[in-house]
C-alpha cells in the first residue's frame, strides 16, 4: 500500500502516463537537493535505453553546481543526444512526484532542444 502523499502523487502520475504512452518509452526524472538525474526507460523490456545526470565528469567541469536550472538543461540535452543516437525520438515525460516547474521544466526543455518529442 502506498502511504505518503509524494508516493501517491508519483503513482498517480505513473498511472496516467501508462495510459497515454501508446508504446512510447518513458523519460523519467529524479531530482535531489544537489543533482538531477534522467533516464529513458523501456517498460516493456524492463531496461534503460539512455541515461544522464549532473554527476557526470564532462558536465561537472562546465557546471557551477548540479542543483540549478542550467545544470538541468544540460542534462536534458545530453540525455536527448544519447537517446537519439540509440534510435529513440518519441517519449512520454514522467515528472514523477515533482511539479513541472524549475529544474524539471528546464530538463524537459533541454531534452526537447536535443531532439526528443513529447
Amino acid at each position: 500500500m502506498v502511504n505518503t502523499t509524494t508516493e501517491r502523487r508519483a503513482a498517480r502520475v505513473r498511472r496516467a502516463i501508462r495510459k497515454a504512452a501508446n508504446g512510447r518509452l518513458r523519460l523519467s526524472v529524479f531530482r535531489s537537493s544537489k543533482h538531477i538525474y534522467a533516464q529513458v526507460i523501456d517498460d516493456a523490456a524492463g531496461r534503460t535505453v539512455a541515461s544522464a545526470s549532473s554527476l557526470e565528469k564532462d558536465l561537472r567541469g562546465k557546471l557551477k553546481t548540479g542543483a540549478d536550472t542550467a545544470a538541468a538543461g544540460e542534462v536534458g540535452k545530453l540525455l536527448a543526444e544519447r537517446a537519439v543516437s540509440a534510435g529513440v525520438k518519441d517519449v512520454v515525460f514522467d515528472r514523477g512526484r515533482y511539479i513541472y516547474h524549475g529544474r524539471v521544466k528546464a530538463l524537459a526543455d533541454g531534452a526537447r532542444e536535443g531532439g526528443l518529442n513529447f
